[in-house]
C-alpha cells in the first residue's frame, strides 16, 4: 500500500534538479505547492513528504520554509551519507536531525541513508550499526539505501559520472546484497523486526523486482521507498510497468517518490530540468494518487496522458 507520496528527490543536488535554471528554487517551490494541492484534492488523507534533502542540508530547508512549503507537506525527508560523500561525520546525525526538525516543525523521515562497501564490507557493517544506533527514535521512518548494488553495466544517477572519481564508483557498492544477490556482511546485521525499511529504486522494467520483494518479505521488511518516474510515463507500456511494480510492492508500506522531468516538458531537454509548466507535474501527481492511493471517490482507472499530460 502507498503510505505517503514524496515530492521529488534531492532537489538541492545538481544530479536531480538543474538549479542553474532555478537558482533560488522558486520554480521548485511552486511545483511542490501545486503537486501537494493536486494530491490533497485527490486524497486529502494521504501524507505528503518533501523530497529527501541531500546531506540533511538545513539551510536549504530554511529556504523552503521561507517559501511556505512546510504548510504543504506533512513530513520532511532528509538524506545522509557521511561515510561516503557528506562533509560531516556520522556522529553528527543527532544534531542534523534535531536542527531539521526545529527548522521545519514537521516529523523527519530519513528517506535515504547508507554506507558503501567500496573500501571494505566491514566499513559498511559499521556504518549500518552506528547509523541505526544514532537515528532510531529520532526519525519517524528510516529507509536504508539500498538493498542491491547497482550493476556495473548501469549508469549511476549523477551529473559528472566518472569525472567524480571514487565518489562516482561508490554508487555501485551501496547495497547490502551484491548485484547478483550475494549477501554482504552487513546483510546479516539488518534488523528483522520491521523497524527499518529500504530505499530501493527500480529501473523501468527492472529484472530485480521479484527478487527484491522475496528478500524483503523473508527478512521482515515493512517499509519501502521507491519511485515512479514522470519521465518514464512517456515510454511505451509505461502504465503496465507501473502497475506491475506497484502490485508486486503491495505487501509493503510504500513511500512513493514522484520525480524526473520528461525531456520535452523541461526548460532544458533533461530529466533534471525544472518543468516549463509546473501544472503538468501536478497532473502527474494527481494521476499517481488516483491510481495507486485512491479514495473511495476515485477509481484510479483514468488515462495517464491526454494532450501531452493532463488527467482525464
Amino acid at each position: 500500500m502507498v503510505e505517503a507520496l514524496v515530492l521529488w528527490n534531492e532537489p538541492n543536488n545538481l544530479s536531480h534538479w538543474n538549479f542553474h535554471l532555478d537558482p533560488q528554487w522558486v520554480r521548485f517551490g511552486e511545483m511542490v505547492k501545486l503537486g501537494s494541492a493536486a494530491i490533497r484534492k485527490s486524497n486529502s488523507r494521504l501524507p505528503i513528504v518533501l523530497g529527501g534533502v541531500s546531506a540533511c542540508d538545513c539551510d536549504f530547508l530554511r529556504l523552503m520554509a521561507s517559501y511556505g512549503l512546510m504548510e504543504c507537506v506533512d513530513a520532511v525527508g532528509v538524506h545522509g551519507f557521511p561515510l561516503d560523500w557528506n562533509h560531516w561525520q556520522i556522529d553528527d546525525w543527532i544534531e542534523r536531525i534535531g536542527e531539521a526538525a526545529a527548522v521545519c516543525g514537521k516529523p523527519i523521515w530519513v528517506t535515504e541513508v547508507g554506507a558503501s562497501s567500496f573500501g571494505a564490507e566491514e566499513v559498511q557493517a559499521f556504518g549500518l550499526d552506528r547509523t541505526l544506533h544514532l537515528i532510531r527514535g529520532r526519525a519517524e521512518r528510516i529507509h536504508w539505501y539500498s538493498l542491491f548494488d547497482l550493476p556495473t553495466s548501469w549508469p549511476a544517477e549523477t551529473r559528472h559520472k566518472e569525472a567524480e572519481g571514487s565518489s562516482y564508483y561508490r554508487h555501485y557498492y551501496l547495497g547490502l546484497l551484491k548485484s547478483d544477490g550475494t549477501p554482504k556482511i552487513a546483510a546479516n546485521r539488518f534488523p528483522i523486526d520491521g523497524s527499518v525499511g529500504f530505499c530501493q529504486w527500480f529501473h523501468f522494467e527492472d529484472p530485480r523486482l521479484d527478487q527484491a520483494v522475496a528478500w524483503m518479505k523473508d527478512h521482515g521488511v515493512r517499509y519501502l521507498r521507491t519511485g515512479l518516474s514522470w519521465a518514464d510515463s512517456f515510454r511505451p507500456n509505461a502504465v503496465e510497468w507501473f502497475d506491475r511494480q506497484m502490485e508486486a510492492l503491495e505487501p509493503f508500506k510504500v513511500a512513493l517518490t514522484l520525480c524526473f522531468t520528461p525531456a520535452h516538458l523541461g526548460l532544458e531537454k533533461h530529466h533534471t530540468s525544472p518543468p516549463k509548466d509546473n501544472r503538468q507535474f501536478a497532473d502527474f501527481a494527481a494521476w499517481a494518487t488516483n491510481r495507486y492511493a485512491p479514495t473511495s471517490a476515485h477509481s484510479g482507472s483514468c488515462s495517464i496522458h491526454e494532450k501531452e499530460f493532463a488527467i482525464l
